[in-house]
């Protein structure tokens, strides 16, 4: 690439920009007494943050908690002007901002005494790719769960911003923790969560208690689910890819959002939701399906955002269902679901929550789920996961290959029958019609079909396109390393660049420009048995044969290395099974002597080939007939 080269306008121009920027800092630099203030109040938003990303400190907004002394009747009296029979909770001594722990062996859980919801998930097993314990919900500043609803003294609350009074106990081996929000010590508002050991999958209930009298039937209690999508891996644009809504509905079906944005986009009888971050994914689930809900996906971080490597938070997801009364009281069995997104941990609870995973639709995600995914387990029982990957495409190549002899039989045919097909281009340049009668004649004589070289490519496609859905996918390749490549769930880096090319990245990866290199050779191996003069209206193969490599060297630098470790696999076994047939079984002479053959025999046509002669001898006819129409 040729470097910029900067003449003394440029200089001048740079410098007087500069020099404005900085006059306009002078001018409006603040005062003596400003920077003062803004000092305090910064100290002061410190002492109350941790270190959270920038991102998320305004995602969850709280109202004022109301805590009151039990003992002060005023300050109960004006508690309960705000807040009816719920001033209780306040004055008890769980009303602070405190947080219960809760976990097992894989999954650490914090629950704060305000709101009643989690506000910590660790995942214990994993880092990010910087070695940072994986979060998918930290200090309660990227998360909020909250039940709004009104009472019959016409008040309007909201969980989020009331206190529950926590209880741990033991059922067997699960811990349980309770999270009462009080009216009395015999009413209450309770959020149950049972942690079982080794287990991603909390059980969750939200039931009432002696609460008829205090919820309002008549308005809709609305459960809210929020939560900003925290980066996890090397490449943010690659893991936003991968980050979206997906949700079950009436029944078994399932549906995803996209990587767009939406907006209130609804569904009926939803069972689960599943806010998904590529690897990793919360998921809410219910037994009782919500008769509707809607939800929001938000792109937080542009496209410029994405390349930052700074970037904190992706995407901002929400999730609105109502919740119904029975007989005046709430009763919903649920499970909150934080681990990865990893298929068989999610497809072994048999709730269709395999889904999650984008093995791709239809005929590919079979392909994926009943054959890729078992047999490379079985690889890599026995093998490291590079080289499970080489030995599953080596396989996979040699099980092609029968395919792959046909396509190239197909067309070294058509490269014996090139001379022919050029003399009747020539002799009939002015009659397209002719020269389509007269080449189809050729074909059907040599007992060639022109078509037979394309439908083997199209017999691999979902193979290959399965092939595309697995890599990016397979958890297990997560953060796991083959040659220079430290992660093979994300592109690999030989060298990084001082600047940021479009399309491309600040980045340079081997495996890309590997496969880049495999593809161009193998499609001047195909396209050369083939090759014509180029016709009119006919794509330019020379240009489609250099800009495939130059599309595959830019698009898969940022993508998963494994994917890219594949490609070139699979195109190097490729071209050497091309050049053994070529070479050792296909013997161009016997194939031009069998052609010549069969164009000395009688050639039977069927009925179709019969009727698409008729119509074509009708159709030179009948422009012969206008031809001597206009010369009249």
């Amino acid at each position: 690439m040729e470097e910029k080269k900067f003449d003394l306008n440029s200089i001048i121009g740079f410098a007087l920009i500069f020099g404005i920027i900085i006059w306009m800092f002078y001018l409006n630099q603040p005062t003596p007494e400003e920077i003062e203030a803004e000092k305090a109040k910064q100290e002061q938003v410190e002492a109350q943050q941790q270190q959270t990303p920038n991102k998320t400190t305004d995602f969850v907004t709280q109202s004022e908690a109301i805590t009151v002394n039990p003992q002060d009747s005023v300050a109960l009296e004006q508690a309960k002007g705000q807040l009816g029979a719920f001033a209780y909770s306040a004055s008890l001594p769980s009303a602070k901002d405190h947080s219960t722990t809760v976990e097992n062996d894989v999954l650490l859980l914090k629950v704060n005494n305000r709101g009643g919801y989690i506000s910590e998930a660790l995942l214990k097993n994993f880092k990010t790719y910087d070695s940072v314990p994986v979060y998918l919900i930290k200090d309660g500043k990227n998360a909020s769960f909250n039940l709004n609803f009104g009472t019959t003294d016409n008040r309007i609350l909201n969980t989020k911003d009331l206190f529950f009074e926590p209880t741990v106990t033991k059922n067997g081996d699960n811990t349980v923790l309770s999270m009462r929000l009080k009216v009395s010590d015999s009413k209450y508002l309770e959020y149950r969560y049972e942690l079982k050991p080794n287990e991603y999958m909390v059980d969750f209930t939200i039931r009432s208690q002696g609460l008829q009298q205090v919820f309002n039937s008549s308005q809709t209690i609305n459960m809210d689910w929020k939560l900003q999508g925290m980066r996890h891996a090397k490449s943010a644009a690659y893991e936003n890819r991968y980050t979206e809504i997906v949700y079950e509905y009436d029944g078994d079906k399932d549906d995803y959002l996209g990587q767009g944005e939406f907006t209130d986009d609804e569904e009926e009888n939803v069972s689960w939701v599943a806010f998904k971050q590529h690897f990793f994914t919360s998921i809410l689930l219910t037994d009782t399906p919500f008769k509707n809900a809607s939800f929001t996906s938000k792109n937080i971080a542009n496209a410029s955002d994405l390349a930052d490597k700074e970037i904190t938070v992706t995407k901002e997801f929400s999730a609105t269902m109502p919740l119904e009364l029975q007989g005046g009281e709430l009763n919903y069995a649920m499970d909150w679901y934080y681990g990865p997104t990893d298929y068989r941990i999610l497809n072994d609870y048999k709730r269709n929550l395999d889904e999650v995973v984008p093995l791709g639709w239809g005929i590919f995600g079979v392909i994926n789920k009943y054959l890729f995914i078992p047999f490379f387990d079985i690889l890599r029982s026995f093998l490291a996961p590079g080289l499970a990957i080489i030995a599953l495409t080596i396989i996979v190549r040699i099980l092609l290959s029968p395919v792959t002899y046909k396509s190239y039989l197909s067309q070294a045919k058509m490269k014996v029958l090139r001379p022919e097909i050029t003399e009747i281009n020539e002799k009939h340049k002015d009659n397209a019609m002719k020269k389509q009668q007269e080449t189809m004649a050729l074909y059907s004589k040599a007992g060639v079909n022109p078509m037979s070289g394309c439908l083997p490519a199209l017999m691999q496609i979902p193979v290959f396109y399965a092939l595309f859905n697995f890599f990016p996918s397979a958890f297990e390749l997560r953060q796991k390393s083959f040659l220079w490549a430290d992660d093979l769930s994300s592109y690999d880096t030989i060298a990084n660049l001082p600047f940021e090319i479009p399309f491309y990245g600040d980045h340079i990866s081997l495996f890309p420009i590997l496969a880049s290199i495999a593809i161009f050779i193998y499609m001047m191996m195909t396209t050369g048995q083939t090759m014509q003069t180029q016709q009119p209206g006919m794509p330019n193969m020379k240009f489609i044969m250099y800009l495939s490599p130059l599309m595959m060297l830019f698009f898969f630098n940022n993508y998963a290395s494994g994917l890219s470790l594949y490609y070139f696999v699979s195109n190097l076994i490729t071209i050497g099974i091309m050049l053994v047939i070529k070479n050792v079984i296909i013997d161009e002479d016997k194939i031009h002597a069998k052609i010549q053959e069969n164009k000395k025999k009688p050639k039977k046509q069927g009925r179709f080939q019969k009727k698409m002669k008729e119509l074509m001898e009708q159709a030179e006819e009948q422009k012969k007939q206008q031809q001597k129409a206009k010369k009249k």
